[in-house]
Formats: structure tokens, sequence, C-alpha cells
């Protein structure tokens, strides 16, 4: 077996809430981190992950730990955010009748080795969140936290929103603070923007200016207009949850009111007999379709850039107008779709979930309503039903900005 990777305070620190030095209880903590380093290490998994996916592992569920010991409102808000957007209390994880809420659950544990493993491991982003060797990774790592559960001091920098109030002006500066932690520094927030931070630090504008600043002013930037966590929740979002228990209203206002539909919305949906959604196998064919069902310019090469691809999607929305997407079409088992086939969707609907960029958010969110994407499966399995039912949610957790955006 691999050694276990070293945990040092500082290491612990840096995690914590308050940044006011070094708790009481840092110890305690401390201690139960390395513990869970060894735990981890010793199990069959972690001889294909690399190290550091292991020490952050074990640091996350020491902090899960201190959140749910504390009552903290972290993991609470995660909880009831899950259950009124998708109906279930965790993700991918039937709970049991012993589940208690905001305890120590084998549950949750699951889903936070899940969640870090597949956040932080490019290797292994795609893990099945059922594999056998990540549930029993899970469950060694609860009995370890079982066994400490009862005896775990109350860790006080944990009390996270004591004595704020998200509308008085006097709170703006540790509200922020509590931001700028939940955001780059907490155990359920951060490992989602892990893929975000090394586009951010590989950026060739590091090295042609003070690296340092930059990195501060494009991490200020990401946290004020990017959503992050499981959920992929704005700033905004994550903390009114956490300070006043409501998940805000995630659906765009549009006024309807005597507005006129996109000019590209009204020739679409005349020329596809009023479906609002369109499939080509070819450039050529697409580019037909917008000179003669749409009117564009005749003799023209429209949109030329998509050029060398396939399997194009159209899709119109009357406040939006249209966008496209490529190489995804035989993904799609919408009836009217005579490129659907399901033997390539197999193997590539759930790029769909995962990949950034690959199908626009919005087209992706019509999949859904229509239930179109019946083959996404996570990679060398056979299970349909673990997608079906977590398909937001997967779809939030990796895509991030790509599926909430506008």
């Amino acid at each position: 077996m691999p050694k276990a990777p070293s945990i040092q305070m500082q290491d612990f620190l840096v995690r914590q809430p308050a940044f006011t030095g070094e708790p009481a209880t840092a110890d305690f903590y401390l201690d139960i981190a390395r513990r869970l380093a060894v735990c981890l290490t010793q199990c069959e998994l972690s001889e294909v992950l690399n190290p550091s996916v292991i020490k952050r592992t074990a640091l996350n569920l020491t902090d899960y730990l201190q959140d749910i010991v504390a009552d903290g409102g972290l993991w609470r808000s995660f909880v009831e955010a899950n259950r009124k957007m998708h109906g279930r209390t965790v993700p991918f994880y039937n709970v049991g009748p012993e589940y208690v809420d905001y305890e120590l659950n084998i549950e949750d544990v699951r889903f936070l080795v899940w969640y870090s493993v597949a956040m932080l491991s490019e290797e292994h982003r795609d893990l099945y969140p059922l594999d056998k060797g990540l549930m029993r990774m899970a469950d060694e790592a609860f009995a370890l936290l079982e066994g400490v559960y009862d005896d775990a001091p109350l860790p006080e920098d944990w009390r996270l929103t004591l004595g704020l109030d998200l509308k008085d002006p006097e709170d703006k500066d540790r509200i922020y603070s509590l931001g700028h932690w939940l955001f780059l520094s907490s155990y359920l927030l951060t490992p989602a923007f892990a893929l975000d931070l090394m586009e951010i630090v590989s950026d060739p504008a590091m090295t042609k200016e003070d690296g340092s600043e930059y990195l501060q002013r494009r991490l200020e930037s990401a946290m004020m207009e990017n959503p992050t966590g499981p959920l992929a929740l704005y700033y905004t979002e994550w903390l009114c949850l956490l300070m006043e228990g409501k998940l805000p209203d995630l659906m765009p206002k549009v006024n309807k009111e005597d507005a006129e539909p996109h000019p590209y919305y009204s020739a679409f949906v005349k020329a596809t007999d009023g479906k609002r959604i369109a499939y080509f196998s070819s450039y050529d064919e697409m580019n037909r379709f917008f000179i003669e069902g749409m009117g564009w310019e005749a003799g023209k090469e429209h949109l030329s850039m998509a050029k060398g691809a396939s399997d194009y999607i159209l899709l119109v929305n009357p406040e939006k107008g249209m966008l496209m997407a490529r190489g995804i079409a035989r993904c799609i088992a919408d009836p009217d779709n005579p490129l659907y086939d399901s033997g390539y969707a197999r193997e590539h609907a759930f790029e769909l979930l995962t990949m950034r960029g690959l199908c626009p958010g919005d087209l992706l969110q019509f999949i859904f309503e229509h239930d179109w994407l019946p083959d996404a499966v996570f990679p060398g399995t056979d299970d349909k039903n673990t997608v079906a039912e977590n398909r937001d949610f997967i779809a939030r957790c990796y895509l991030q900005q790509y599926y909430r955006g506008d």
C-alpha cells in the first residue's frame, strides 16, 4: 500500500473559516484528518489516486465533521437545497431509516468521498458513485468518524453565521469574508472550483505580469460572477441559503408581456412546422436550411466558423434567439431526430453532462425536459437509472457556469 500523505497544521488551518490563529480544537481535528489519510490510503482505490486527492479528501471529511458537530449550517444548507431542487437528501444515495438530519450519516460520507475524488482527480473525474472500491473507502472513513463523533469537541469557529445579518450594512465585511471562505476554502464548495482554478493558473497571462496580483483578480472575479459548489449556485445564493435558509428563485424572470419573439425564432418555427429544434448531418445541409428555410442570403456560407464538424443541432428560444451545437446529435433520442444512434449514445451521451462547452446549457435543459438522453451512463456501467435520477445535479456539479450561465 502507498504511504499516507502528510497533513501539517498549516494544511488544516488554511481551510478553517475564522482565520484567527489556531483554535483550541485544532489538535483534535488535525489528528482526525491524519487518521483519515491513513485510513483512506489503506483502501484499494487509493492505489490509483494521487496522494494530493487522498489528502484533500481526508481534510474535506474532517471539515464536514466540524460542520455537523457545530451545526455550522453549510451541510444543512446543501441538504435542504438538494431536497428542494431534486427531491432527495443527497445525490446518488438513497437514505435509510437510520439517517438523521444534519448529523453524521454514512450516505453523507459516501457522497463527500465521491465528490472529492471526482472533482479533484482528473483521471477519475467520471468515477461511478456506486463503484465498489469507492463505497468501501467511504464506509471505512465513516467507521472512523463514527468512533469519534460522540466525543468530538465543539469547533467554535464553525458557527459560520452567528451574529450576522445579511441585510445589516455593518456586517458587510464579515459577510464578504464568509463568502470568500465558502468559495475558495470550504470543503463543500471549493472542490467544484478545481477545474476553473486550473484554467486560471494555466492562463499565459499569469507569466506576463505580476502572477499573484493577476491570480487574485481572477479569483475575485470568479467568486462574484461564477456559480460553484456541487449545486452550482452563485455566491449570493449560497449566502442566502446559509444565512436565511432560503433557496432563491433559480429561474430567470422574463417579462413576456407584449414582447415580440426573436426574429430567428419566428422564422425557425415557421420553417419547421412549429418545432423548436432541428438536426443536420452536415454543414451544407444546415446552411441550406438557413437559406431556404429561414430566408437568409442565398449563395453565402452562413456561420462558416462551424464548418468541419457533423451532427449539428439548432435550437431556438423566443427570447434568446438561436443556438447551435456540433457533434452530439447522435446522442439525442428525439423521435424526430433522424441522426439518433443508440449505440453511439451509449458511449458518448454522458459527455453532454460532464464536458464543458460540448452542449449549451439551454439545449441540455431542453433535452432533459423531454427525456431525450436515456442512454447516458457513468463510463463502464450499464446503470441508466443513476444518471436519469440525478441528471440535473450531475450537470450542475460538472458543468457549473456552462450549465447555469446565460
